[in-house]
C-alpha cells in the first residue's frame, strides 16, 4: 500500500509545469523565481514574497519585503501586481535604541488613480521627546503621507514609500519640531484597488490543436478549378443554318 501512495504522489508533480514570475514594470520586470502549477489559472490570486535586494542586485536593502499577487499569466510568464511592502522585524529592532522615542502612526490614503492604501510610517528620535512634540511628529507625518498620495498615482506613490523618498521628504520637515535619527516607512498594504486593476485577467487559450484526420477533406474529393475559357460551348447554342453540309 505505500508504494502505491508514493506512486500517486510522484505522479501528480508530473503533471504540473514551471512559470516563471516576472514583477510588474515599474520594478524594472525583474524575474523573480519559478513557481508550480498543473493549470495557469490555480495561479492567479497566489502571493509572492520578495525583497528590494533581489529585484535590484542590491544585497544591502534586503531589510524590506515586498509583497506581489499574480493577476495575469501569459505563456510560462506569471505577471504580477504589487499589494504592498513591509521592513524585517530584525532590522526595526537594530534601529531602537534606549533613552529615545519612536513615534508611529497609521493612515489609509487614496491615491489620484483610486487605490486606498494603508500607511504607516514610523519616526526614531534622537533623544526622548515629550508628548507634544510626538503628536505634532505624528500630525505631520500623516499630513505629508496625505498630500503626496493625493498628488501620485500608484505606481509613483509606491515607489516613493519602498525606496525611501517618502521618508526623506517626512524627515526634511519633521527636525526641526524635534531632531531626528531615523524615518522610516514600515509598512504598505494596498486595502482597495480600482475595479479595473482588482480584476485578474482572463488567461490567454493556448496555441489550438491541429484539425482532425476526420474533418479534413481527402485531396481526390477536391473538384479540381476549371478556368472559365477552357470551359466547351455547348453544341445545343450553335444555329442549325449555319451548320455546313
Amino acid at each position: 500500500m505505500a508504494r502505491k501512495k508514493v506512486q500517486r504522489k510522484l505522479d501528480s508533480w508530473k503533471s504540473k509545469e514551471w512559470y516563471n514570475i516576472e514583477a510588474p514594470s515599474y520594478l524594472n520586470r525583474a524575474q523573480i523565481g519559478l513557481t508550480m502549477a498543473s493549470d495557469p489559472s490555480l495561479l492567479l490570486g497566489r502571493k509572492i514574497e520578495t525583497t528590494v535586494g533581489e529585484l535590484t542586485n542590491d544585497m544591502t536593502k534586503n531589510n524590506t519585503k515586498v509583497l506581489l499577487r499574480v493577476n495575469n499569466v501569459v505563456g510560462d510568464t506569471a505577471h504580477t501586481t504589487l499589494i504592498g511592502h513591509e521592513l524585517t522585524t530584525d532590522y526595526i529592532r537594530s534601529i531602537v535604541k534606549r533613552q529615545t522615542s519612536r513615534i508611529d502612526a497609521n493612515v489609509d490614503v487614496r491615491t489620484k488613480d483610486g487605490y486606498i492604501i494603508r500607511v504607516k510610517p514610523t519616526c526614531f528620535t534622537i533623544k526622548r521627546a515629550r508628548s507634544s512634540q510626538m503628536k505634532a511628529i505624528r500630525e505631520l507625518m500623516i499630513n505629508i503621507v496625505k498630500r503626496r498620495a493625493a498628488e501620485s498615482d500608484f505606481e509613483t506613490f509606491m515607489q516613493e514609500a519602498i525606496l525611501g523618498r517618502l521618508s526623506a521628504g517626512i524627515y526634511r520637515q519633521a527636525k526641526f519640531i524635534y531632531p531626528l535619527r531615523r524615518v522610516e516607512i514600515r509598512k504598505t498594504e494596498v486595502s482597495v484597488a480600482p475595479k479595473s486593476a482588482s480584476v485578474p485577467k482572463a488567461v490567454p487559450v493556448p496555441v489550438p490543436a491541429p484539425v482532425p484526420e476526420a474533418e479534413v477533406v481527402p485531396e481526390a474529393e477536391v473538384a479540381p478549378e476549371v478556368a472559365p475559357e477552357a470551359v466547351p460551348e455547348p453544341e445545343s447554342e450553335v444555329a442549325p443554318e449555319e451548320v455546313e453540309e
